[in-house]
């Protein structure tokens, strides 16, 4: 049994304890002392035998109580300790003041190869092949910036936490060392960059929606490399990561290259990687790319059509066998990531023009996705709008908001050249700006060129004049995207009747 006894501290009192237990006969088999308590390990001390030994106990001055424990605390922070790293899918390794193994979790074993009984005292620069390590751990204090370092050929960023004896002294008596993974680094990444967006999170009803994203659907599960085309701001990276989501890769990485925003020598660097000491000014031990980082997931590739020719060739190489060498590396390293790329240009035309691989574009696109502009598809334009509208609500700390039937005529009316992206900005500028609870036309700054719609003009002979040629401009843009009476008059919520009537009085529609 284990019992533990609570004490007023003074010195010898733990000692008297202990002789109390030696008077009755009793073997100890383990002792610690946590003032104000004491606990002791009494193998042979039966259940009936404790009121005695109580008794005994607070003859001893200082002793308040006795009672049974189920565990040790030592022994507790043991077990836990021992589920915790054992939980850990990071190798970690726990180093003495000379460097030497103390204690593995069952992953470090496992990437070593080794026993967790056979990694104990080994130092750490003998398991990963750099014999200055363990010298400079010792003259760095265990304090050393991470770097990357290989076991057994797979390549880790060694994370080194100095065990330290005394807060003011900080003499470091160990270390605690974590190996982690490049695609464990990568699901990191992703994490934070990243919420989980899948198809429902997608916003779209409209039938032009809804044969997208069915045909996403059945792409997302084909392990083959995608090419989603679309105008810019529709929302291809957010069609990339809805498949990411619903594929098999959907547990592993979804990291993303933007082509256009970076120049050839970085965007090299950031999707292959670079070897120690390929440029000046690299990082000692070298850099995971992306491609490294996204192991097992996904790589999405935005504005593919801005690539270099030199990153193209480089790309074809990886996508027809699956290896790739770091920038200024020489050994060939494998990976499984699908690539996901996207464009807004016209690769067809660029090939023909001699500024885009034919044989790349072949590769990247054997699965496609053309994602239509958002004048294409007006059924989704006011859902959207209300959705940006309460979203902004929310960033900007306001009460709700909602759109007045001439903001929405006019959020119907504009072209959206910059599509999705656009209608999202003016919908945030014009909550931000406005001052009540209702947004006007006049709060969504669609003038010039954004509008396609006739506007009242100051030469407008009256206020009926003016409203006629408004409704005859808005009917004129609508009407070809609803060409019934019956659909437009659901677009724009009102009566069949009354649509039917003004198409006849504008001329709008008639054979």
């Amino acid at each position: 049994m284990r019992i533990g006894v609570s004490f007023i501290d003074r010195v010898g009192i733990a000692y008297e304890i202990l002789a109390v237990l030696a008077r009755e006969g009793l073997n100890v088999a383990a002792v610690e002392v946590e003032p104000p308590q004491v606990f002791i390990d009494v193998p042979e001390l039966e259940a009936a035998a404790l009121p005695a030994l109580a008794a005994a106990m607070r003859a001893v001055p200082g002793v308040r109580h006795l009672r049974p424990v189920d565990m040790l605390p030592g022994a507790r922070r043991s077990r836990h300790l021992d589920t915790l790293l054992a939980a850990m899918d990071d190798p970690v390794l726990a180093l003495d003041g000379s460097g030497a193994v103390v204690v593995a979790n069952a992953a470090a074993a496992q990437v070593a190869g080794m026993t967790e009984a056979e990694l104990a005292g080994a130092t750490l620069g003998a398991l990963l092949g750099d014999r200055e390590l363990d010298a400079e751990l010792a003259a760095a204090g265990f304090r050393l910036p991470q770097r990357e370092v290989s076991l057994r050929g797979r390549p880790f960023m060694l994370d080194i936490r100095p065990v330290e004896e005394g807060a003011s002294a900080r003499q470091a008596v160990g270390a605690v060392v974590t190996l982690h993974a490049p695609h464990r680094i990568g699901q990191r990444i992703d994490a934070v960059q990243h919420a989980p967006t899948g198809f429902d999170g997608i916003l779209g009803d409209s039938p032009a929606m809804r044969a997208l994203l069915a045909r996403a659907a059945r792409a997302a599960a084909v392990e083959a490399p995608l090419l989603i085309v679309g105008e810019t701001g529709t929302g291809k990276e957010l069609i990339a990561q809805a498949c990411h989501r619903a594929s098999r890769r959907a547990e592993r990485a979804f990291l993303a290259l933007n082509c256009a925003a970076i120049p050839e020598s970085l965007a090299e660097s950031e999707l292959f990687g670079y070897a120690p000491g390929a440029f000046s000014g690299a990082q000692r031990g070298g850099k995971p790319g992306l491609l490294e980082l996204a192991d097992g997931g996904t790589v999405f590739l935005d504005e593919i059509g801005e690539m270099s020719p030199y990153l193209q060739a480089k790309l074809l190489r990886f996508l027809s066998d699956g290896t790739f060498r770091r920038v200024g590396g020489e050994r060939e390293q494998r990976v499984d990531v699908r690539v996901v790329s996207a464009t807004h240009r016209d690769l067809e035309r660029m090939v023909a023009e001699g500024r885009f691989r034919e044989d790349l574009m072949y590769r990247l696109n054997v699965l496609t996705l053309q994602v239509p502009p958002l004048r294409a598809r007006p059924e989704d334009i006011l859902p959207l709008a209300r959705h940006f509208a309460d979203r902004a609500c929310v960033q900007t700390g306001r009460s709700r908001c909602r759109l007045a039937p001439a903001a929405e005529a006019a959020l119907l009316g504009s072209d959206w050249p910059g599509n999705v992206r656009q209608l999202a900005n003016v919908v945030f500028r014009a909550v931000t700006l406005a001052g009540g609870p209702v947004l006007d036309a006049a709060d969504l700054e669609l003038a010039g060129a954004d509008v396609a719609i006739a506007a009242p003009t100051e030469e407008a002979a009256s206020w009926a004049e003016a409203v006629a040629d408004f409704e005859a401009g808005l009917l004129r843009r609508l009407h070809p995207l609803y060409p019934s009476s019956r659909k437009l008059a659901a677009r724009l919520q009102t009566s069949h009747a009354m649509i039917a009537q003004r198409l006849r009085r504008y001329g709008i529609g008639g054979r």
